[in-house]
Parts: C-alpha cells; structure tokens; sequence
C-alpha cells in the first residue's frame, strides 16, 4: 500500500489523446523521493496498486484530456474529492513489484531494480543459447500507439474465462479483444468446427472487435452451450484465445418428497440430510427455522460440507418442528428451502454415556485428492456422550499455521493454497471422558500445468539475432507441452532453419526479415491445461527516444530524482547520459545509470539542476533528447499548533507557520480529528491559523494542519481541551525550547552537550531528546540521537567521521513535546576508514558454472568518508589457494563467471573508502552454482514385507556425482502388468519423494498378484539425476475383490438359479467360490444359513428344494490361497405357481473399472443397465471419466417434446430412479459434466420398460391380515343374517304400511323385509342424530334440483361425519317429516351404526 501518493506533472508534446505508454512499476512515492515531470498545470495523483503477473511493465492508459474535456467533466458534476476534473492522466503502479524487464519501452520516475539483468551483446553463438539467452529474452512491447506505421503480429489482451457460466436472463457476450498492427481480423470455432456468425440471425461480432454478442430474446440460451474458441490475424500471424466453454447456470426445484418425522431418544446422534438439488455453480446451504433464523450450531450440532446437519448426541431442547434446509444459488440469487423436517426428542431417561465414534467418514481411514492452489477441507464429525472434542495433527509434518484454519466448532480442516508439500497422512481425533478414537486421512496432491517463470514473452529480435522462446511450466502428473505457429501445429508449419524446437523451447538463430509469427506454447495435463501467445516480430528500427523532448522534472532537495529516457529500436538503443556541456558521461558517483535508461541520482541537490541530455545509439543510428532538472527547497512547519484549554465561550486560536519553495503553489488544509472541519462560521480559517470562537464542548478534539505543494506536503497536530467557565482552569501546556546549548570537550568521536530547561507551564517535564542534523549529506533533515531523563540538563554524544553536526534539544512533559531550541554551533568530524564491514555474506549460483557474492552494504553514516568502496574477495575452500579480490562501487553483489560446478568457496567482503580500508573481514561459505546430478544410486534392491508394502534399499550417491546441496531421493514406480491373464498392462508411473539422505524407505499402495517396476533417483537444487536400472517387484497373492455381478435367473415354486462373474480385482489365482444363503421371513429375521463350496471354474448354480413364495439373501465370495474376499449379496423370491410372473430382480452394481492404461475413450461410460426391485429403477453403470459432477437423465419414451428429467448421482455409480411410472417406456443416458474445456459426455441411450407391476407377488390366501378380514365378514354376514330373521317374526308388530305410505320417492324408501333390512324398527335411539350431524329446526333437510346434489352425499351442514372426519351415513340424504306427539322425528338411511342402535335397543 502507498506510504504516500505519487505525483507526475502531465505530459504535453508528441502523445496524443488516449494514448498508451507503458510505465516502470516500483515508482518511489513522494514521501520516499520520487521525482515528478512537470509542466507547471496541477498534478495526477497514482491511485492504488496493481501489478499482474509479477511483471512489472504494464500498459497505462494517458488521459491526454483536452480543456472542452475537462469542463464537460466539471459540468458533469465530478468533484474535486471523488477524482479530481483537472487530472491530466490516470496511472495505475505496483510499488511491490521490484523486478524491471530488460526490453522496457519507457520510465515515469521509476527505480528499476538492481537485479535487472545488465545489457550486453545481443549476438551469441548458438552453444551459449542455453546457458546465457533465457535469461536476456525478455520481452520487449512495441509501442503501437506512439510508432506510427510499426508491424506488430496480433496479441489477445482480453477473453472470456476458461468455464463460463452465464445468465440465461441476459445477453451473452463472449469476449475477445485483440491488438495489432495492422489492426486483427477475426473468426471463431465452435467445438472445433468454423462458426459462420452470418448465418445465426441471432449472433454478431462488435465493430473493431472479437466480441460476440448472442441475443437471447429470440433463442434460448442452452441452444449456445459449446465451447468457443477465437482467432485474431492480421499478415504477420495468428493468435488463438483458450477453449471458452459456456454454460448457463442453474438452480433447478428442490425434488418433492415425503419428511416423515424423526421420533429418537435423548443422547442418541442423529442426521438431518439435506441432499440439496444440483446446480451450476452448486448452492450454498444453510438450515433455518420457520422465522428465517439461522438453527444455532455448537460443538454438539454442527453441518458438515455437504450440508447435512449432525447431531452428536441429541437434547430435549431439540425437538421442533422447523427443520428446514436452505440452498443459495449465487449466480442467479435465487434461495430455494426443502420440506420442513420434525424432530421429537423423547422425554424418557437418556441414553447411557459413551466413547466417540465417527459419524464422517465412515472406516478407520479415508483418501482425499486435491490441486495444488486450491483449497483442501476435510472433516470429521464425530457422536458420543458427552459430546466429543475433535483435535487434529499431521502425521508426516507439520501442519502449515500460516495457511490452515479450524471451521465448524474444530470439525472442519481448511488449508488454502495448497502445494505438494501439503501431501501425507493427517489424523483427526476425538475424545471425551470415556475414550478416544482416530480417523487417519491420506491426501494427495496434483497440480494442474502451471508457470514455473512466466509465461512465454514477445521477442521484438533484429535481422540476424538469435533469443529463445521458453515455454517452462510444471504440473503433477508432468504436463506434455506442444508448440503451434499461427494456430497450426508446428510440425505442420513450414520449414524455418533458424528454429529449432527443443521441448519447451524454441531456439531462434540467426533471425531473418518476414520470418515474424505468432507462437503457442499448450501445456496439459489430466487436471487442465495452459494456452499462451507469443509473437517473435523481426524489424530493423533505428533508435527513437519516446520520453517527450524538454521535458521538465521536479524533485524535493535531499530526496532520489530518477530521469527517465524511454527508447525503443531494433537492435536495443545503448543510453548514453550528459548534463550541461557534452565534456563527460555520467556514469559514475553520484549518478546510477540503468539499463532501461534512467538515470539516478541518489540525493539530489541544489547543484544537480540543470539541463540533461540522453543519446540513445544501435547500429542504424542515433537520437537525443533533452530533459530538464529542477531541485526544490521542501515544504516545512516553522510553528506548529499547540495544546490549548479554553473555558467554554472563549476563543482558540492554533497557528501553523509554513515555509515552502517559492515557486511551488501551497494549499493549506485544516482537519479536526482526522475529519473535516464542521461547517460553522465560528471557525475562521486564515492563510497561517485557525480561530474558534465562542468554543464549545463539541470543539474539543485534534486539529491537524496540512501544507500542501505539488511535490510533497507537512503536517502538524495539537489538542483542544474544552473546559467550563465557572472553574478557574489550571492551564496545561507543552514546555518552552531549551536555551543556550553549548558544546565542551570536543574530542575525535565525541562531545559534551549542555543545555537550560525553558518553563514547563504546570507539567513536568519527562524528558529530553537530542537531535542532530548532517548538513554534509543530508541537509535540512534532523534525526533522532538520544533521549535523556527530564532531570538531566547534560548529555555525552558521540560521533561518527565525516560528519558535519549541529544540535538541538526537545523537551516533553504530559501535554506534547516542546519546539525545538535554537541549533547549536557546528561541529565537523575529521573523515575515517569504515569501522565495520558489510553484514549478511552470502554465496550461491544462479547458474552451474557462476557464484554471486552479496551483502547487505552499509548506510552514509556507516561509510565514515567519501569514496565508498568494498573489496570482494573470495578463493575455493582448498589448501594454499589464493584470494581472488575485485572492488566494487555502487553496488552489494558480485558475480564470479567461470567457476567450477558446485564447490566450496570462502569469501569476504571489506568495507573501503578514501581514507583506508575497514577491519579485516570474517570468512562467509558459499557454493557455486548447482547442475543435475550425474549418477544414479547403486544396488537398488526391494524386499516385500505384505502384499502391498515393499521396503527398498539403495546406496547413497556420491556427494561428487549429486553436483549440489542433495535434497533427496525420489522413487518412480509403475505397475507393468498383473500377473492375471485378464487385466491389461498399466503403465502411468507415480513418484514417491523422499527429502534427506535417505537409503532406505517403504514403498506402500502396491497391488497384489502383480508385476511393478522401479528405479531410484537423486535431486538437489537444480532438478533430478538420471534414473537407476530399473528394478522388479513381484507382490504376492491377496486376498480378491467381490465378484463382479450376481443374477437371480428361472425362479421357480421351489428352485433359483445363480449366475456370476468373476471379481474386477481378482489379486490371485481365484480357488474356488463360497456360496451362503438363508430364507427371510416377512418380519426380515433372517433363518438359518446353508453354505455351499464352489469349484473356480463354475459361474452359475441351480438351487433346488427351496421354499415356494420364500424370499432368501445369498452371499458370494471369491477365495485365493490368502483367503475368503468381501461377498458380493443379492435376494430373490420363489414364485407360488407356475402361473404368476416373478418380477426381475435388482443385479448387483458392478465396482467402477480401472480406466485404460493410456487414452481415456470418447465416451467413459460403459456397462449402462437397469434392473427393477420394490423401490423403484435401478440404474448401473461403469465410468472411468475425471469429472465429478454426473447424473442421470430419463424422458417418457413418446413423441412429445417434453424435457430430460435430471437425478444426480451423488458420487455413485448407480442411482434408483423411484419417479417411473409403471407400464410405461422410458429413454435414460448418463452424463457427465465436462471441466477443463472438456465437453459434455454422454452415454448411449437406454430403453427402460417398466412393468405394470412391480410388488412382490405372494400367495395372499396365507398372509394373516387376508383370514383375519374373511372371519370379520364372517361374523358380520351372521350378525345380520340373525338381526332380519327377528325382524321378520316381529314384523306386525310396526305400521310398515304408514312407513311406506310417508316415503312418496320409492329411490328413498327403505328395504323391504324381504330385503332383510332394519330401516323400519326405531325406538327412542333411533330418533337421536349420529354424533355430529345437524337436523334442520323443522325436520326436513331440503334438497335441490339436481339429484347429484352434494347435500344427497351428506356434504354440506347436514352430512354426518365421524370424530376423524370421515363419511359415516346418510347416504340417500332424505329426511321424512313426521308429526307425533313426542315432537319431530328423524328417519335416519340404512347404515351399519343404526344396525346395531336397533339390535342394542332389542337386546
């Protein structure tokens, strides 16, 4: 972050209105002494940094505003505060980056860093390509804007990103932006294929530009999901944008489904599961209740990554009815919620306490695979009582503090920005009181291709010279790295002697005119890829100086003033600098010349003013340019404000005295507690002071004021204490400056400082500090010497050489401190040799046959006289040799060409200077530079402890052979091919990396029954050995893998047939199979098991004399001479006869296959089958793909257009599909959504038909619940039967005659008793209305016109319902009025309650 802003004086002259220049990053601010250009009009301050790629050459844009500009911005309404309406230009400056590009174009006040590589020939022989011109092949910009007429092959400078996700509400805009000279043309693919813009009505590209535009308003956006790629061209080449796959996103409806509710007991854990739908990108999940308020988590309930909410043991406090899973889709902003979930904590004695027990993951161990850069979470969530404490550790290592944090109550490990040293084992722990478990997980890390030094640079070579183009990234697994011309593949393009293609470099020798392209290097790997453009552009510039002529620079006295001469020319422009007379260069004290041009001078002085001239020369001539230097007396606060206490309503008044250069304009700024001043005519603010009057308690606070100059600004702070008017106030101020300094025994390197204490206004004084000013170097600056106690009025100060001081005293008490006294008298120290050397010695290579000596050099006060020097020596750390000694000026690193790879050197470093050399320095060690190692280890041998655990044995390399500091030893290991007949040969090799002098380490993850091989390699600093002879190992038998499938086929009253294939992993030779079966009841208790041994060469199995209508569980297991594998477990149903139809049953999933040894397929599905069962569908399938998001799509097999149904799949290979309706056909595909621009995968179609039905089938004359509801109708057929007979023997005992004469509608009229019904015989029971029906008032419930009325069926007021709510009567709906003495009477229809009203009023 800037200190302080940078300020640049605008640029009038051969610029024109939006113009691009680029810029030197690391532009020293104003407080830290950077020069401005100047034009005398108001300045542009830089805003924030930016720096991208660790370049720091960036392109800025100049706002060459004109005046009709500016007052249209003004008129606007921009405020001078927001951004001020005057700026002349915008810049945008990295002050991190510290590292300058050799090839610069042009410098604003920019310091390049030391460590840019020199400027030397750029002519090389083609042996020293390797070696020397990597280095030098920078890259240089040609400024297109500024040039007139300069060739430039095209180059994309902006593209959509790799995976886009767009809005299917909006536009979608697929960008593509390039630059060029002439100005590129362009075209686009469409997954891989021309795409014809013209004919798509509803696409268009932007004048100018690549950008596509697709209207949407006419289309649908998925008609647009392909991957796109762009091509810009113009006649001196081609560049290619990476592969954009688009993609819409979506938030697809959360599935319906039943929540039935979770009745447990108190202690007990329980899940909550979310299982949120799929969406692009995927939703964001968090459980609510029904108020929209976050459910409180703690250490006892916490939601794990997928979104699942555990409980690790359950409270009373728990129950509720508001359970609700929340998803956030971000892209669209859309929240969709699942059914609520009820959860019922039984109020009974809680479960007994416990030891921990993971919940997630399940098994003692787990792996987990991450890209480096990325962010790796693993979780352990654990259930015990009490609730358990999770604590976590690296096995292998330490865990990285500065990159790792704890989330979710401990339960979460978070590590961002990953690398491979993250790699190992880590364990989670959890605990309580009654115990402790472990969870181990194992993590491995890959990396998709990234740089290792950027990416390749443009190469601007003149006809003749010879560079590199260097394509340099790393990755795991090892990327490949092809090169392309133009956008064809090189080995396609035409012949070219002078390029020569090594890997991922390019050597260019010998360049000539029209041999300008545009290069791309892809790297790619099985986790992404990289595409870079880089163009090679041959011209023959002569040099041209861009840096505008008269130029006019400012800079503060005593600060660093850089000068730039930005220059551009083919060959690169040698700079040559002079000032006033052409009588000598300035390249030397105090002048820094760099290789961009500029020139430094360190502490810049009134004498330093004055005209500059910089020549820029190549082979094809000359130019010079003249810039301006002007040095400024710096802005400083003669008096500042001081504390005041004021009673209120007086008046206060701050004073700030300012003296600046006349010739820059100041700006004075008032602020109150780091704020703007209140608006309030009370405060008067005059050129020199502010005055408050009538103060009140609001007033008080920190006034600070702030003097502003184009250049540089000073700054003062005082406190007003506001106090009431009633109390005599005890007035509190900082002390007077001391007086009448003196200075007294004067010796070499010391003198006697002696002073008077001034008033201290009622506060004592604490202390006093000394200060010293060095009007020889640093004039105008006084710095901080010593302090003293406040009692003290004396100070013995000592001295450094070659020094010219002068003294001055503070004083502080409680309130701030004192001004400074008046400076003491002069005292000059006589100049010395350098008392100490330069600290931090150091010595390495940067290349195998160079050492680099640095230290750190040592300050001006440090130098102790002029002429600073150091005397760099250094010799081989061998007998008798001698010390080889350079001076070197202006600089703290040397570099010794030449040496010997990898040796031992003493070194040491004197401090010098015009009057003799420092003390004798103290010997550092270093090494030269490192080269690969060239020997292999010896008597590389393996010994297999277990069937997956070798342990190997080397011996160590010599330290001769390992040509630099040994790092470790890596293994390379391949699993050449299984000892089966049926597995294929694999060979993708894995690395094992052990650090240290390591001989001897395990190698673990082996297969069984399998043949690997290995070979052992050295590695030190600069990269690997060669590999030692590579070594067999032949791991034993193990134990096999469950068979593959199990069918149930011809399933009979009394017999089933077995069909099975053999396991995946068969890790031996398979001995036999064991067959296990066992009947299941329809409570699902399992009954006895009957065990059957199976010949190996068998496959299928007929099972006789089983149980008719019995459901059984069959278990199958391979066996090899170590042992039984896991069973594989199907069931099957009997049939009761011949004549039913046994529904087919589910066939076991099949384990996922190991992928191809070398090309994935087209398509990585395979194997794709359905099976039907009670639940539903089920869907199986192999799939050896990278990607992760897979799912299922099913649609009704008809002509409709209706849309694909999606289920995801979770992980799985295979999914129950429970929403297929049954006689129905249904087409069902997988899919498989593309990464890394790779597209969508997808499988065959399956036709899926669904039988009509799909329970069960039974003999339902044994099932319990059938007899028992025979022998109920039974009874109830006797019941009757009983009931008509008596009411035919008292059948004249009732006026059956009056109760058929009253019923007028015979569709009402009761039974007859032929009929055996009972509507005749009433008594009091019977006139009373069932429970819960109503009677009209006068009897007689009205009925309408229609005889399909509602109210006939009982709906309505009239209509009698149970106590649940359930239809009970009063099916015919009519009611008879009838007049007797008792009142109204109800005649109620025939029902089976007034059946047994009647038959309990007869008994």
């Amino acid at each position: 972050m800037l200190s302080s802003p940078v300020r640049l004086r605008p640029i009038r002259g051969a610029l024109k209105a939006h113009d691009w220049l680029p810029i030197w990053c690391n532009l020293r601010s104003t407080g830290a002494g950077s020069a401005s250009a100047s034009n005398h009009s108001p300045s542009a301050i830089l805003p924030a940094p930016s720096c991208a790629r660790g370049r720091c050459l960036l392109l800025l844009l100049l706002l060459l505003l004109s005046d009709d500009l500016l007052k249209k911005t003004k008129a606007e309404g921009d405020s001078e505060e927001d951004e001020s309406y005057n700026l002349t230009f915008c810049v945008v400056i990295d002050r991190r980056c510290d590292r300058a590009e050799r090839r610069g174009v042009a410098v604003f006040g920019g310091r390049p860093s030391r460590h840019t590589p020199t400027m030397g020939s750029r002519r090389m022989d083609a042996p020293l390509l390797g070696l020397f011109l990597a280095h030098l092949a920078t890259a240089l910009e040609v400024p297109l804007d500024l040039l007139e007429g300069l060739p430039q092959p095209p180059t994309i400078t902006h593209q959509s990103p790799k995976d886009y996700i767009i809005d299917p509400r909006e536009n979608i805009i697929i960008h593509c932006e390039a630059k060029g000279k002439p100005h590129p043309s362009f075209s686009w693919t469409r997954n891989g294929t021309h795409f014809d813009i013209d004919e798509d009505p509803n696409v268009s590209m932007k004048p100018n530009s690549g950008t596509l535009v697709v209207d949407i308003s006419r289309a649908k956006a998925e008609h647009y999901e392909f991957v796109y790629q762009c091509t810009a061209r113009n006649k001196h080449g081609t560049a290619v944008s990476n592969n954009i796959v688009v993609q819409q996103s979506r938030s697809p409806l959360w599935s319906k489904e039943k929540v039935d509710p979770i009745v447990i007991s108190e202690g007990r854990s329980l899940v909550l599961r979310c299982r949120p739908p799929a969406g692009l990108p995927p939703p964001i999940i968090f459980w609510m209740d029904n108020y929209f308020q976050r459910l409180p988590q703690s250490a006892r309930v916490s939601q794990s990554l997928n979104g699942d909410l555990y409980f690790s043991n359950v409270l009373r406090e728990d129950s509720r009815n508001d359970y609700i899973c929340y998803a956030r889709f971000p892209y669209t902003q859309t929240i969709q919620q699942k059914q609520p979930i009820i959860v019922k904590v039984l109020d009974q004695e809680p479960a007994d306490e416990r030891k921990p027990n993971f919940l997630l993951p399940s098994g003692p161990s787990s792996s987990k695979t991450v890209l480096r850069g990325q962010v790796l979470e693993m979780e352990c969530i654990a259930e015990g009582l009490p609730t358990p404490k999770i604590s976590w550790d690296k096995v292998s290592g330490d865990l990285p503090t500065k990159r790792t944090s704890f989330l979710h109550y401990e339960k979460t490990l978070r590590i961002v920005d990953v690398s491979e040293s993250d790699a190992g084992e880590y364990r989670c722990s959890a605990s309580n009181r009654l115990g402790s478990v472990h969870q181990t997980i194992r993590v491995t890390v890959k990396a998709a291709p990234y740089w290792i030094s950027g990416a390749p640079r443009n190469l601007v070579l003149a006809p003749g010279e010879s560079s590199v183009l260097t394509c340099r990234a790393s990755g795991t697994p090892k990327p490949s790295v092809s090169w392309a011309m133009n956008g064809i593949p090189i080995e396609n393009s035409p012949k070219d002697l002078s390029r020569k293609v090594e890997d991922d470099t390019i050597i260019f020798t010998d360049v000539q005119a029209g041999s300008s392209a545009v290069y791309q290097c892809n790297v790619s790997n099985d986790y992404g890829y990289l595409l870079s453009n880089a163009f090679v552009n041959v011209l023959s510039e002569p040099p041209r100086v861009l840096t505008p002529n008269h130029k006019v620079y400012q800079v503060i006295k005593n600060r660093q003033a850089s000068i730039d001469c930005a220059s551009f020319g083919s060959p690169i422009p040698k700079i040559t600098w002079f000032k006033d007379s052409r009588s000598s260069t300035l390249d030397g004290d105090p002048y820094v010349l760099h290789d961009n041009g500029t020139l430094e001078i360190r502490t810049a002085q009134a004498h330093n003013s004055g005209k500059y001239t910089c020549v820029a020369r190549n082979s094809l001539g000359n130019y010079e340019n003249h810039i301006y230097l002007e040095v400024k007396e710096p802005t400083r606060i003669l008096r500042q404000p001081e504390y005041k206490v004021v009673q209120l309503g007086r008046s206060a008044v701050f004073e700030c005295k300012v003296k600046h250069d006349p010739s820059l304009i100041p700006t004075m700024t008032w602020l109150k507690d780091d704020g703007e001043l209140p608006d309030d005519e009370r405060l008067i603010v005059d050129s020199d002071s502010l005055t408050i009057n009538d103060v009140s308690e609001s007033d008080a606070g920190v006034y600070t004021c702030i003097m502003n100059t184009t250049l540089d600004h000073d700054s003062a702070s005082a406190e007003l204490t506001v106090v009431e008017a009633t109390t005599p106030a005890v007035v509190y101020e900082r002390p007077d400056p001391p007086t009448d300094l003196e200075l007294t025994d004067q010796k070499k390197r010391s003198v006697q400082l002696t002073w008077i204490p001034g008033d201290e206004h009622n506060s004592p004084i604490h202390k006093f500090l000394i200060q010293y000013e060095d009007s020889l170097h640093h004039r105008g600056h006084w710095h901080n010497l010593t302090e003293v106690p406040g009692t003290r009025t004396t100070a013995h100060l000592k001295l450094s050489p070659y020094v010219h001081y002068t003294f001055r005293v503070l004083a502080l008490n409680a309130v701030n401190f004192s001004r400074p006294s008046f400076p003491s008298r002069m005292v000059k120290t006589e100049p010395a040799a350098p008392d100490g050397n330069p600290t931090g010695v150091q010595g390495f290579g940067t290349e195998h046959d160079n050492l680099v000596i640095s230290w750190k050099p040592l300050s001006g006060l440090q130098a102790n006289g002029p002429g600073l020097h150091y005397k760099v020596m250094w010799r081989q750390k061998v007998v008798d040799s001698d010390w080889t000694t350079v001076t070197v000026a202006n600089n703290s690193k040397f570099v010794v060409s030449g040496t010997p790879t990898f040796v031992p050197y003493e070194l040491k470093v004197q401090a010098a200077n015009d009057h003799g050399a420092g003390p004798e320095p103290a010997v550092a060690h270093g090494y030269s530079g490192e080269d690969l190692p060239v020997a292999a280890p010896d008597n590389v041998q393996a010994v297999m402890l277990n069937g997956s655990l070798a342990e190997l044995h080397w011996d160590p390399v010599p330290a001769k052979s390992i040509r630099g500091h040994l790092k470790g030893y890596k293994v390379y290991y391949w699993k050449e091919h299984s000892l089966h007949k049926h597995h294929p040969h694999l060979v993708k090799s894995q690395i094992l990396t052990f650090s240290g002098n390591h001989t001897r380490r395990m190698l673990p993850g082996l297969h069984p029954f399998s043949v690997y091989l290995f070979n052992v390699r050295v590695y030190n600093g600069k990269g690997e050995g060669p590999p030692s002879p590579d070594q067999q190992i032949v791991t034993p038998e193990g134990m096999p893998g469950a068979p593959s499938s199990l069918l149930v086929t011809n399933p009979n009253m009394d017999s089933l047939t077995l069909e099975w294939s053999p396991p995946h992993e068969r890790n031996g030779h398979i001995t036999g199979y064991t067959l296990r079966y066992q009947p299941v009841n329809n409570s699902n208790e399992l009954g006895a098991v009957e065990e059957l041994a199976l010949p190996a060469n068998e496959t299928s199995l007929t099972l006789l004399n089983l149980k008719y209508g019995t459901r059984y569980k069959f278990y199958l297991n391979a066996i090899t001479v170590r042992g039984a594998g896991p069973a594989i477990s199907q069931e099957a149903v009997t049939v009761v006869d011949e004549g039913n139809t046994q529904t087919p049953h589910p066939i076991a999933p099949s384990p996922p296959r190991p992928p191809p040894p070398k090309a994935r397929p087209v398509n990585p599905f395979g194997n794709v089958s359905s099976s039907f069962g009670e639940d539903g569908t089920l869907i199986s399938w192999d799939y050896w793909g990278p990607e992760q998001n897979v799912y299922v799509e099913y649609i009704e097999n008809s002509e409709g257009e209706e849309e694909w149904q999606k289920e995801p799949v979770n992980g799985t290979q295979n999914v129950m599909l429970r929403g297929l309706k049954g006689g129905l056909s249904y087409r069902v595909r997988l899919v498989a959504q593309g990464h890394h621009d790779q597209p969508l995968h997808r499988s065959d179609e399956l036709l899926v038909s669904v039988p009509a039905v799909a329970s069960r089938q039974v003999d339902i004359a044994t099932q319990g619940w059938f007899i028992g509801l025979m022998c109920a109708i039974a009874l109830l057929i006797l019941i009757l039967l009983i009931i008509c007979f008596i009411q035919r023997n008292k059948g004249g005992k009732y006026p059956v005659k009056e109760k058929e004469d009253a019923h007028t509608d015979p569709e009402f009229q009761p039974m007859k008793d032929d009929d055996c019904t009972f509507g005749e015989y009433s008594d009091n029971e019977d006139h009373k209305p069932l429970k819960g029906s109503r009677t009209p008032s006068n009897g007689t419930v009205k009925r309408d016109d229609s005889d399909d009325s509602l109210v006939d069926y009982g709906d309505g007021g009239d209509g009698q319902f149970n106590e649940d709510g359930s239809f009970i009567g009063q099916y015919s709906g009519k009611s008879a009025s009838r007049d007797t003495a008792g009142g109204h009477e109800s005649s109620e229809a025939p029902s089976p309650i007034n059946t047994m009203n009647s038959l309990n009023s007869f008994v």
